[in-house]
C-alpha cells in the first residue's frame, strides 16, 4: 500500500514538473509569436474565442493566457469584451490536456516516446544557452515528464482499482454529485492547476477507481476550481485585472451550475452518440468528450450575454481616476428638454475646467512636473472632453431654441481651451523638469513672481464661482500681458549681453510664453462658459416656470 502510495506521489509530481517545464518552455520559444496572436488576433469576437483555443493549446495553460489578456487590456491594446472572449476560448482550451491523456495516455506505449523526449530535450538545454533552443529543449523535455507522470498514474490508479471503488459514495444521489464536485474543485485549488486535476481524475476513471458519473462531477469541479487562480490573482490588482478575472469565474461557475443541472442527459447523450457511431471508447474518452462538450455549451449560452457582462463588470471595481473620468451631470434622458441639457453641459464643462486648471497650476509651480498625477489628469480630461463633444451632437440633433442654439458652439469652443490649456500644462510641466537654471538672481525672481501671479489668476478664473466676473478676469490679464512683454525684454537683453546663453534664454522665452498663453486660455474659457452658464440658468429657470404654471390649479 505504502509502494503504491509513494507510486501516486511521484506520478503527481512529476506531471506537475512536466506541466511547468513545458508551459515555462513553450511560453519562451514562441512568447513574441504568441503575444502578437494574442494582439493582432482580437479584431472580432469570434477572433478572440479562436485565439483563446489555439493560444491555450499550445501553451497547456490558461493562467497564462489570462495574465497575458490582463496585461493587454491594462495596456489599452485590448477591450474588456475582447479578453473576455479570449477567456472563453481559453476554457475550450484547456479541454486539450483532457485529450492528450486520452488519445497519448492510453493508447500509445508512453515510455517509447517519452524517454527520448526528456534525453533530446535536456540536450537542446546543454546546447541552446540561454536561447530559443534552450526553450524548446525545456518544452520537450517538459512533454516527456508530463506522460511520464501519466502512466505512473495510469499503472497505479489500475493497480489499485480491483480492491478500491467509490461506487458507495456515488449512490448517494444529489448530495453525493455535489461532493464529488467539491472535491474536483479542491484538487484544483492545492495543486493550483486543473490540467494536473484532470490528469489525476481521468487516470483513476481509466482504472476503473471512480464511476462515470462521479468523475464528471469531479471534471466539472477541477474546471471551476480554476476560478481560484483567478480570484488570488485579483488581490492588490488593477480595476481592469479585476474584471478580466470575475469574468472567468463568472464563465466557469454559470458553466458549472449547468453542466451539474445536465450531468444525467449530457452522459446519455454522449454514450448514445458514441453507439449511434460505433465507437469504442472507453470512460476516458467519454469524459473527454464531456469535459470539451460542456465548455463549449457553456460558450453557446454566454455569447449572446456577452454585451451585458461586459456593461455590468464596467460598473463594478471603478478606480478614483474611472470614476472622476465619468460624466457627472450629461444624461440621454434630458436631452429631449434642452434647457436642461445645456445647464448638464455647463455643469460638465466646469467640471473640466477644474481639471484643466489644476493641472496648469500644477506644471507652472513645478509640484507636478514629471508626475504621474499629471498624466491621470490628462487622461481624465480628454475623455471627458470625448463624451461632452458626443453630448452637444446630441443636443444640436433635437430642435434648440433660438438663443441656446447660437450658445452650444461656445460649448465646443470651450473645450478646445480646455484641452489646449492641458496641453499646454504638459509642456510646460516637460520643459521645466529639463530646462538649465538661470545663475541670475533678479531675472529668477521676476520669473517666479511671475509664475505665481498667473497662478492666483488661474485661481480666480472659475466661472462657476459667485466672486467671478468676466470683466474682472480680462481686467486682470492686462497686467500679466505687461509682466510677460517686461520680462520678455529682460530675457532678451540678459541674452545680447552675455549674461545668460542664448540656448537658456530661448528656452526660458519659450516656456514664458506658454504660462502666458495658458492664462490667455483660462480667461477666454472662463469668459464663454460663464456666458453659457447664465444662458442654460436662465432657461431652465424659464422651463420650471413654465411647468410650474402649467401644473396650477385654474
Amino acid at each position: 500500500m505504502l509502494t503504491m502510495i509513494g507510486a501516486l506521489i511521484g506520478g503527481i509530481g512529476l506531471f506537475l514538473l512536466g506541466m511547468r517545464l513545458m508551459t515555462e518552455g513553450l511560453k519562451l520559444a514562441a512568447g513574441e509569436t504568441l503575444r502578437q496572436l494574442l494582439s493582432r488576433g482580437t479584431r472580432t469576437p469570434l477572433h478572440g474565442l479562436l485565439s483563446g483555443i489555439v493560444i491555450t493549446s499550445l501553451v497547456q495553460s490558461s493562467s497564462a493566457v489570462i495574465v497575458a489578456t490582463i496585461g493587454f487590456v491594462n495596456a489599452g491594446l485590448m477591450t474588456l469584451i475582447q479578453a473576455i472572449t479570449v477567456i472563453y476560448g481559453s476554457n475550450v482550451g484547456t479541454t486539450m490536456t483532457s485529450w492528450l491523456v486520452t488519445l497519448v495516455g492510453f493508447n500509445i506505449n508512453i515510455k517509447a516516446f517519452s524517454l527520448p523526449m526528456i534525453g533530446i530535450g535536456m540536450l537542446l538545454r546543454l546546447i541552446g544557452g540561454a536561447g530559443r533552443k534552450a526553450a524548446i529543449g525545456d518544452a520537450l523535455a517538459g512533454f516527456g515528464i508530463f506522460f511520464l507522470g501519466i502512466d505512473i498514474l495510469k499503472t497505479t490508479f489500475s493497480a489499485i482499482g480491483g480492491g478500491f471503488h467509490l461506487t458507495e459514495l456515488n449512490s448517494q444521489g444529489v448530495w453525493g454529485l455535489f461532493l464529488f464536485v467539491g472535491v474536483g474543485f479542491l484538487l484544483t485549488l492545492l495543486m493550483q492547476s486543473s490540467s494536473a486535476a484532470l490528469a489525476i481524475i481521468l487516470t483513476a476513471a481509466g482504472g476503473h477507481v471512480i464511476p462515470l458519473t462521479a468523475a464528471a462531477a469531479l471534471v466539472i469541479g477541477a474546471n471551476m476550481g480554476t476560478t481560484s487562480t483567478a480570484v488570488f490573482a485579483t488581490l492588490g490588482a488593477t480595476p481592469n485585472a479585476k474584471r478580466v478575472a470575475s469574468a472567468h469565474v463568472a464563465f466557469n461557475l454559470i458553466t458549472g451550475v449547468i453542466a451539474v443541472l445536465l450531468l444525467p442527459f449530457m452522459l446519455m447523450g454522449l454514450t448514445d452518440l458514441r453507439r449511434i457511431l460505433n465507437m469504442d471508447v472507453g470512460p476516458v474518452a467519454l469524459l473527454a468528450l464531456f469535459h470539451s462538450a460542456f465548455n463549449v455549451l457553456g460558450v453557446m449560452l454566454m455569447w449572446p450575454l456577452t454585451s451585458r457582462l461586459v456593461k455590468f463588470l464596467e460598473r463594478r471595481f471603478r478606480s478614483g481616476e474611472e470614476n472622476e473620468a465619468r460624466p457627472r451631470y450629461l444624461d440621454r434622458n434630458i436631452v429631449g428638454t434642452p434647457s436642461l441639457a445645456m445647464n448638464a453641459l455647463a455643469m460638465e464643462l466646469v467640471r473640466i475646467g477644474g481639471i484643466a486648471r489644476r493641472m496648469a497650476k500644477g506644471a507652472i509651480s513645478s509640484e507636478m512636473t514629471a508626475s504621474p498625477q499629471l498624466a491621470r489628469d490628462a487622461r481624465i480630461l480628454t475623455q471627458l472632453v470625448d463624451a461632452t463633444g458626443n453630448f452637444s451632437n446630441l443636443i444640436q440633433r433635437g430642435h434648440l431654441p433660438p438663443d441656446l442654439d447660437d450658445k452650444l458652439p461656445n460649448a465646443l469652443r470651450v473645450s478646445r481651451y480646455y484641452t489646449e490649456m492641458a496641453e499646454l500644462a504638459e509642456g510646460i510641466a516637460h520643459a521645466q523638469s529639463v530646462i538649465h537654471p538661470i545663475d541670475a538672481p533678479e531675472l529668477e525672481t521676476m520669473i517666479a513672481d511671475f509664475k505665481h501671479r498667473v497662478v492666483h489668476f488661474l485661481t480666480q478664473a472659475e466661472p462657476a464661482a459667485e466672486r467671478y466676473t468676466g470683466e474682472g478676469d480680462a481686467a486682470a490679464l492686462a497686467p500679466l500681458q505687461q509682466d510677460y512683454q517686461q520680462l520678455k525684454s529682460r530675457l532678451l537683453r540678459a541674452g545680447t549681453q552675455g549674461v545668460l546663453p542664448v540656448r537658456t534664454v530661448v528656452d526660458q522665452l519659450d516656456l514664458m510664453s506658454n504660462i502666458r498663453r495658458i492664462a490667455e486660455q483660462a480667461e477666454k474659457s472662463a469668459r464663454y462658459l460663464s456666458h453659457l452658464i447664465h444662458a442654460a440658468h436662465l432657461n431652465t429657470g424659464d422651463q420650471r416656470e413654465h411647468n410650474h404654471t402649467e401644473e396650477a390649479p385654474g
